[in-house]
């Protein structure tokens, strides 16, 4: 038996509840992993308060670092012992150990610890995808980045400043203005003093950005629409505010044919190839010292209702573990 957060129900973070479970032996195509590390991600909410659909009862987390313990028939690429990290596949991470299929797991380079793999993996993946994929950006562009100072803002300012991007981040306080200065980002808007388009005007001399990256979904959407140049893309990958409203297509074409995706790591991540792709490149950004990992906040696994508190109320900064 292991100790694991389960929800029967959903609703706010009084639902999720610290339960003993069994883990048994890998089946084929599966790994056993114990976790040393365990990362929060405002994903783990959707799922928690149903915006997000699954079955319940479940267990929740995305992310995860530890050691393989065993595999099972037809695995290959990961052997007992080895230090891995994961970012995806069925939810299940809130836990000290689980079986889950071996495909999500990658190698964890022997000069990363465990927290920072653990607190990085999804929300670096992301943005190398964003970054590299979504949007191939080139050096001297300057971009519209919401919530620069969380968990994901904070490698975005660094990877952007590495190469060559002008980022502009918004965020709620000075304090959190200070921070994403602090890690790279180019231009800083507080939203709470300061308008967030006409300051984008002011920035880009008018020009407005290629591309705006929105995290925070219902309150920043028509503002990022209108801080976008015409044919610009709007890359709404998350929803911290809630989720965005139906609109009309008119919208996009009223501010100059305008693009809009919406993105998940999981679908840039499709293969193992692309996503050892991926990862390798993350690793490199990190051990090369332009990108630093800073775990601002750490939960004891039976505490993660006060972290989901915490995350949610916007009290956390960079990334956030729970340890087992």
């Amino acid at each position: 038996m292991v100790k694991a957060i389960r929800i029967a129900s959903l609703g706010g973070p009084e639902v999720l509840e610290y339960v003993d479970v069994e883990v048994g032996e890998p089946g084929p195509g599966e790994a056993r992993v114990r976790h040393h590390a365990i990362g929060l991600n405002f994903i783990d909410t959707y799922y928690r308060s149903g915006l997000y659909k699954m079955a319940l009862p479940a267990g929740l987390g995305q992310e995860a670092a530890g050691v393989v313990e065993a595999v099972g028939e037809g695995v290959t690429w990961v052997q007992p012992g080895d230090r891995v990290v994961y970012a995806g596949g069925p939810g299940g991470a809130y836990s000290e150990a689980r079986v889950m299929p071996a495909n999500m797991l990658v190698r964890l380079p022997e000069s990363i610890p465990f927290e920072l793999g653990a607190a990085m993996t999804l929300q670096g993946l992301t943005v190398q995808y964003l970054f590299n994929s979504t949007y191939k950006l080139q050096p001297g562009q300057t971009i519209l980045f919401h919530a620069a100072a969380g968990g994901v803002g904070l490698i975005a300012c660094q990877w952007a400043k590495a190469i060559g991007v002008n980022l502009i981040g918004t965020v709620g306080s000075e304090e959190k203005a200070e921070l994403a200065r602090a890690h790279g980002a180019a231009h800083v808007i507080n939203y709470n003093t300061e308008d967030v388009v006409q300051r984008v005007l002011e920035i880009t001399d008018g020009a407005k950005v290629p591309v705006v990256y929105d995290s925070v979904g219902k309150d920043t959407f028509i503002r990022s629409l209108d801080c976008l140049q015409p044919r610009g893309l709007m890359v709404s990958f998350g929803n911290a505010s809630g989720p965005v409203p139906p609109f009309a297509l008119s919208e996009l074409a009223s501010r100059g044919s305008l693009y809009i995706t919406r993105p998940t790591l999981f679908a840039y991540a499709a293969s193992r190839p692309e996503l050892e792709a991926m990862a390798a490149d993350l690793f490199a950004m990190v051990e090369s010292g332009k990108v630093k990992i800073e775990v601002n906040q750490r939960f004891a696994l039976r505490d993660a209702a006060e972290a989901h508190r915490a995350l949610e109320g916007r009290r956390t900064t960079g990334s956030t573990v729970l340890l087992p």
